[in-house]
């Protein structure tokens, strides 16, 4: 490691990268740390990983790879045994008759070089990537071995990782009831846990096929492949989540959904599990709740300043009804939690009722709906208006009669906030009428619609600027005073501190005021097209106009607001 921390100090102080005085500090601190001195350099922004790369690859006049847009060969990839390949630092890519194409981090030890020909017996074609991507590139593609879990849990220490009793009427499940022939399948979920929580995954999907279990997560609103883990571990992993979720092992006909929580550190994480039984098992999903990650300052939301003075206009209200609508994960429930965090105060009676309660908010009276204990929305709505609320947060309005009590509350002095699951805001109007709701009730109950969308974040290590011809913005919603204006306009390139050019989410708000012109077209069973232009013509922006908006500012990628909105 030595030698080619001073090779690469070498290399980069001849590119005009590094000085003596600062290259030595810096491989005292990776020496020290018994991190790898590239580690250090791309952490330290002496160059990012692309340009690491091209230093050492010019330097050994071989060309570079990018391991994360490559499929594991697994036939390549049992020339070289686990040990070796780790131990060498060294990724099996490709084989071409006798020729191997390896991914080397260190192209100049010409001796491991000639062991793995040894070992391999084939001749090599090496290529360059970082020690840092070749040990993930290795840790993914060896896991499909059926003797991986060993390997995977080797060197995991789960003592910070702890199953909490989160109350309720069935007994609490003791940890030590497992027993030592399933403790290896306990540290497995719990290292499953700990990594998608360390990585900022917001969900973990356990997907059981033919012969393998494919375990992934979704960080950013996209889901990648974590681990493959043996088929004979399938029901061993199902039934230890169903004894932490207090679910039925037995049953595996029919879904079944719980919760539970971990102390992960000095946190504790909720988790919301679902369970459904497929083809070749059960897929088990959890939804990763972690408060730690909660925005409550509502004007951190980041919406534009038109929706943004909306949205707080809608707040101050003192009756009426507040709708966000959206898809599952657009959200929803972040930007009503902000709501209700900014209107809390000593002199109002808070109250909200949720399906579950995902975050506990502190002074705030929240109601977790129990379907089996007949506990429903429509249940505890009616309750709660006995209970003197100035506001009501209603997790979600499924039914006519749930939206028939939020409406009447909204229209005898309570202000409502609640989620719908519609497109836009002007259809909102129309999935309202759907649900037999009188349009003059929702014209005279309804202070505001929202519509909400999460967009990934571009990378700031690895976007790139892009220019586009006048036309093609135009295509895409630009106006023509848009493109007078200077744009900051980028693509995602990709990287390894991002996902896929994308790091983080932003969320876009589409916000239509009920206006008196609004309300009268709704009371008149106006077209919603005729609707939506008038909301248009009073100011409103729409989804994929905000949306561009960012994209203008160098924010996200037009490819990302083209995916996650309509034209207008």
């Amino acid at each position: 490691m030595t030698q080619f921390a001073k090779k690469l100090r070498g290399i980069l102080e001849k590119a005009g990268k590094l000085d003596t005085q600062k290259g030595d500090a810096m491989l005292a601190e990776a020496i020290a740390q018994k991190r790898p001195f590239t580690e250090v350099l791309v952490k330290k922004g002496v160059v990012t990983a692309p340009e690491l790369i091209a230093h050492i690859s010019r330097a050994a006049n071989l060309p570079p790879i990018d391991l994360a847009k490559l499929q594991a060969n697994k036939d390549v990839l049992g020339k070289i045994p686990r040990d070796i390949a780790r131990d060498y630092v060294i990724y099996p890519i490709d084989q071409i008759g006798n020729i191997i194409t390896v991914a080397v981090a260190n192209p100049f030890d010409v001796l491991k070089l000639d062991d793995i020909r040894i070992i391999t017996g084939c001749q090599l074609r090496a290529v360059v990537s970082t020690q840092e991507d070749i040990e993930r590139a290795l840790e993914k593609a060896y896991q499909g071995d059926g003797d991986s879990v060993g390997a995977i849990l080797q060197s995991f220490d789960d003592k910070d990782v702890e199953l909490k009793d989160v109350g309720g009427d069935e007994e609490s499940t003791d940890m030590s009831a497992i027993s030592d022939e399933e403790s290896p399948v306990v540290k497995l979920v719990n290292k499953m846990i700990l990594d998608a929580c360390n990585a900022g995954a917001s969900d973990i999907h356990i997907e059981p096929f033919e012969k393998k279990v494919i375990i992934r997560y979704r960080k950013d609103g996209c889901l990648s492949e974590a681990m493959t883990l043996p088929k004979r571990m399938q029901n061993n992993v199902t039934s230890r989540i169903k004894i932490m979720s207090k679910l039925d092992i037995a049953e595996r006909r029919k879904p079944q959904d719980g919760k539970f929580q971990m102390k992960i550190g000095n946190k504790a994480i909720d988790f919301r599990v679902s369970i459904l039984p497929v083809v070749w098992g059960e897929k088990t999903v959890f939804r990763i709740l972690d408060s730690s990650n909660l925005a409550l300052d509502i004007k951190s939301l980041g919406f534009e300043q038109s929706s943004m003075d909306d949205y707080l206009w809608a707040c101050a209200q003192p009756y009426g009804m507040i709708l966000v609508t959206g898809p599952t994960g657009s959200g929803k429930s972040t930007t009503l939690y902000s709501a209700v965090k900014h209107i809390a105060a000593p002199d109002i009676n808070l109250v909200t009722v949720e399906d579950p309660v995902e975050y506990q908010l502190e002074g705030i009276n929240q109601v977790p709906v129990n379907v089996k204990a007949g506990l429903t929305f429509s249940i505890a709505l009616r309750s709660i208006l006995r209970q003197d609320p100035d506001v009501v947060l209603l997790g979600e309005i499924r039914d006519q009669e749930t939206l028939e009590i939020a409406v009447k509350a909204a229209l005898t002095g309570h202000l409502v906030l609640s989620t719908l699951h519609t497109n836009d805001a002007p259809s909102t109007i129309t999935r309202m009428v759907d649900m037999g709701m009188d349009p003059f009730m929702i014209a005279s109950s309804t202070l505001m619609i929202c519509a909400q969308r999460l967009g990934r974040k571009l990378c700031v290590h690895c976007k790139k600027r892009v220019e586009l011809p006048p036309e093609a913005l135009l295509r895409l919603g630009f106006t023509k005073a848009d493109i007078k204006e200077p744009m900051e306009l980028y693509a995602p390139v990709g990287c390894p501190k991002c996902n896929a050019g994308y790091k983080g989410r932003f969320a876009i708000l589409e916000t239509m005021r009920m206006t008196e012109t609004v309300k009268r077209m709704v009371v008149e069973k106006a077209h919603i097209a005729d609707i939506k232009k008038q909301a248009l013509s009073e100011g409103m922006l729409t989804l994929r106009r905000c949306g561009l908006l960012n994209a203008a500012r160098g924010k996200t990628s037009l490819e990302e607001i083209e995916s996650i909105t309509m034209a207008d």
